[in-house]
């Protein structure tokens, strides 16, 4: 591991939230590098530093964050008292807190500054951004989201900050157009299983489409979430007898851990009557767990008079 890549890792390393290879990589790093393990001692100054100071939090502030909360959640207008919000409760406390420590280590000094930047920019609604610049009032559909990189302070008192920003946007049209549809595709492959559920869910009208029918066949085929292969089964059912999907679905058949799915992967492949899948419907009756699936596999091979077993 280069020192760079260990930096980024050592606060993840000191609260335990690292794997164990990870971990392990870690630590090796550390008994070979001397500027790392230094890192590594500042991370503990740091973590030391900010526990020895709690902030008291006032109840006004904790009263005022809750009607906040179900004031945006009903769609109203904040109630809250003008003389003094949250905002500045919070302020209150934190110089409190910090109001006996004469002399902190640049580190500890960073990471306020990131905190009051992204505090700042949760109850103010503006963005922090390089050089001093920022952005207010964006739109709900153009939010602005930051992830820290990395924080370097320097001898002067200057803090270099690395950061990425995603903008989120929203655009609205019918899954014929070409845009929808390139953007249905890439959240097909999203870790969000209720996206991927919705988005194979519109797709699959439009399997026609080579890309598309890919889509479907590699969620179907490697998707963890079985709502998801449910849908994209359903937008192949057309596309059956096609013998890239029926080698595909024959896979899914001897390979899929649930019931349903393998139930609706035989009555697809019933479409393709054929030695293939006579093949596979054998296969399975022989080694299926699940009666209800090798009754269905059994009736299908008869109804093809085919024999249930193989010779």
């Amino acid at each position: 591991m280069t020192c760079d890549s260990v930096s980024k890792l050592i606060p993840l390393y000191f609260y335990a939230e690292l794997t164990p290879d990870d971990e392990d990589r870690v630590e090796q790093h550390l008994h070979e590098c001397p500027a790392c393990a230094r890192e590594m001692e500042r991370q503990r100054t740091l973590a030391a530093a900010l526990d020895t100071h709690q902030a008291g939090v006032p109840p006004r502030l904790l009263a005022d964050c809750r009607a906040d909360l179900i004031a945006a959640i009903q769609g109203g207008a904040p109630s809250r008292d003008p003389a003094k919000g949250p905002w500045t409760l919070f302020l209150e406390a934190l110089g409190a807190t910090f109001a006996g420590v004469v002399r902190v280590r640049q580190p500890v000094g960073a990471m306020a500054l990131i905190a009051l930047g992204f505090l700042a920019a949760r109850f103010t609604g503006v963005t922090p951004r390089p050089n001093g610049l920022t952005t207010a009032g964006l739109a709900p559909s153009d939010d602005v989201f930051s992830t820290v990189r990395s924080v370097q302070p320097d001898s002067a008192g200057r803090v270099q900050i690395a950061f990425d920003e995603t903008r989120r946007k929203v655009i609205s049209g019918s899954t014929d157009d070409e845009k929808i549809r390139r953007l249905l595709l890439a959240a097909a492959h999203e870790e969000n299983a209720a996206v991927r559920v919705e988005s194979v869910d519109l797709l699959k009208g439009q399997a026609a489409e080579a890309e598309v029918r890919d889509a479907l066949l590699n969620a179907v085929a490697h998707d963890s979430n079985d709502g998801v292969r449910l849908k994209a089964l359903e937008g192949l059912k057309p596309f059956a007898a096609d013998p890239v999907v029926s080698k595909t679905l024959a896979q899914v058949l001897l390979a899929d851990r649930n019931d349903a799915v393998r139930m609706q992967v035989v009555d697809l492949l019933v479409a393709r009557r054929d030695d293939s899948t006579v093949g596979v419907l054998q296969n399975v009756v022989q080694r299926e767990g699940n009666s209800y699936v090798r009754l269905k596999c059994e009736k299908a091979l008869k109804d093809m008079n085919a024999s249930i077993g193989t010779f």
